[in-house]
C-alpha cells in the first residue's frame, strides 16, 4: 500500500472522528478513536465538542472563540455524549454551551469537559495585525516530527516498550514539522518557545467548519510541553506527569488545515504545579489566523 493511500485513508478516519451525529434534541454523539489506547486526547475532545456547537448552529454564523475546561480524563474505546445549551441567539452573534459526558461502567456518566463557543455573522470591521509572524524556516526545507522520532526510536533502542514504541511510531493524519526541539527531542533546559508547521497529509473537503475543529485538534499538540523546555524534563521519558486543565481558542480568519500552518508557542510562566502556554496560528502568508491559550498542570513524577 503506498503512502498516499494510507494518508487518504488517515485523514478520511479523522474526518469521520469529528463528525458527531445528532443523538437527540441538542445532544450529539462522537466516536471513539479506533485502535485508541488509555486516556483520549484532549484535542479530540474539543474538536468534537466544537462540532456539536457548530451543528446547532445553522443560521450563517461562524464560531469565533471557543472557551473550555477539562473535568477528567475521557476513556479510549467508548463514545462521547455532547449535550447543547442554547444561551444566546442574536442578530450578529449566537453562544452555545457543551458539555462533553461518557458513560460509567455501573451505568451512570461524568462530565469530562466543559466548552462555551461564541458564533458571529461575517461582517467587514476595523482591522489591525500587530503580531508578525516568526522567522522560521520553510516547511519543505525541515524534516518531518515522524522522521525524527524514527531517528529516536532507533537510538533508544531496547529502551522503549513495545507499547512505547507503537504509541511513537503510531501513523498520524496530521504531519509536523518543527524547527525547534520539543519536550521529548532533547533534555537540556531550553527557551520556552516552539515553532511546528502542521497540515493534514491529505486533502480536507471544503468545510470551514470542519477546518476550524482539525486546527481545533491540532492546537493541543506541542502546547502544554512549550512549559516544561526551560526544565529539561519530558512526558514521553517518563519524567512528568500532566494534564490540559483549559483551554481557548480565538479563530481571527478563514483558514485551510490541509494547507501548511505555523503553530508559534510560548509559555511566559510556570509554577504550583501549573504550566501556562499561549499558542498563535500564522498561515503561510504570514497572517495571523488562530490565537491560543492553555494552562495544565504539570508535575514532576516522583520516584524518577
Amino acid at each position: 500500500m503506498d503512502d498516499t493511500h494510507d494518508d487518504r485513508r488517515l485523514v478520511d478516519g479523522l474526518v469521520k472522528l469529528l463528525t458527531v451525529e445528532p443523538a437527540a434534541s441538542d445532544s450529539y454523539t462522537g466516536r471513539a478513536q479506533q485502535g485508541g489506547i488509555g486516556r483520549v486526547f484532549g484535542g479530540q475532545v474539543l474538536a468534537q465538542a466544537l462540532q456539536a456547537a457548530q451543528a446547532s448552529v445553522t443560521d450563517g454564523k461562524s464560531a469565533h472563540s471557543l472557551h473550555a475546561y477539562f473535568l477528567r480524563g475521557g476513556r479510549e474505546g467508548g463514545p462521547i455524549t455532547y449535550r447543547i445549551e442554547r444561551d444566546f441567539d442574536g442578530r450578529s452573534f449566537a453562544n452555545r454551551r457543551v458539555v462533553a459526558a461518557q458513560a460509567n461502567e455501573d451505568g451512570s456518566s461524568s462530565p469530562i469537559l466543559n466548552l462555551t463557543a461564541s458564533f458571529q455573522v461575517p461582517e467587514e470591521g476595523l482591522e489591525h495585525d500587530d503580531s508578525p509572524m516568526p522567522d522560521v524556516a520553510d516547511p519543505d526545507t525541515l524534516k518531518s516530527d515522524m522522521e525524527m522520532r524514527r531517528e529516536m526510536a532507533e537510538r533508544i533502542g531496547n529502551r522503549l516498550s513495545d507499547a512505547q514504541r507503537a504509541l511513537m511510531l503510531r501513523p498520524r493524519p496530521i504531519e509536523m514539522r518543527t524547527q525547534d526541539k520539543l519536550h521529548w527531542m532533547n533534555s537540556e533546559p531550553r527557551e520556552p518557545r516552539a515553532h511546528s508547521w502542521f497540515r493534514t497529509t491529505a486533502p480536507l473537503p471544503d468545510d470551514p467548519a470542519l477546518h476550524r475543529a482539525v486546527i481545533t485538534y491540532a492546537s493541543d499538540f506541542t502546547l502544554l510541553g512549550t512549559s516544561a523546555l526551560p526544565h529539561g524534563l519530558s512526558w514521553m521519558r517518563g519524567e512528568l506527569v500532566g494534564a490540559s486543565l483549559d483551554h481557548a481558542i480565538w479563530f481571527h480568519r478563514p483558514a485551510r488545515a490541509d494547507e501548511w500552518l505555523l503553530y508559534a508557542t510560548d509559555a511566559p510562566w510556570s509554577g504550583g504545579g501549573r504550566g501556562f502556554n499561549r499558542g498563535r496560528i500564522f498561515n503561510r502568508d504570514g497572517q495571523l489566523v488562530a490565537s491560543v491559550a492553555q494552562e495544565g498542570m504539570m508535575r514532576r513524577r516522583k520516584g524518577g
